[in-house]
């Protein structure tokens, strides 16, 4: 998902992964935090007081919904950092909408479709 994301036009499997990352208080207060710029991961696990290997977690779910990209960055003095932004996306659901989608659940062979009844936070 690049560039804006209308949720409205995802696949059955891809709009459960949207809504399930959203479902979570923890990545709502993360996409909060990222509204307002680019942050690496560090610095976001101080401002929402979560730890990093929790913070990160989560990053890779809303990555993985395209909620957020992130990206490597390397400082003058060598170190890597992991920086993440939010993704612009539009959230429009109706039931015809919801019709669609759910005529293509399953659709989506991965290792994650229909599959976020089991995983956790």
């Amino acid at each position: 998902m690049i560039g804006e994301t209308d949720i409205s036009g995802l696949t059955g499997d891809a709009l459960v992964r949207v809504l399930s990352a959203l479902s979570n208080p923890q990545r709502l207060r993360i996409l909060a935090a990222l509204a307002s710029g680019s942050v690496h991961v560090s610095q976001l696990a101080r401002e929402i007081e979560l730890g990093r290997p929790l913070v990160h977690m989560h990053l890779q779910r809303l990555e993985a919904a395209g909620l957020v990209t992130g990206r490597l960055e390397v400082s003058a003095d060598g170190k890597a950092r992991r920086f993440y932004d939010v993704t612009p996306f539009a959230i429009q659901l109706t039931p015809d909408s919801i019709v669609v989608a759910a005529e293509t659940l399953g659709a989506d062979a991965g290792p994650e479709a229909s599959t976020t009844d089991k995983e956790k936070p």
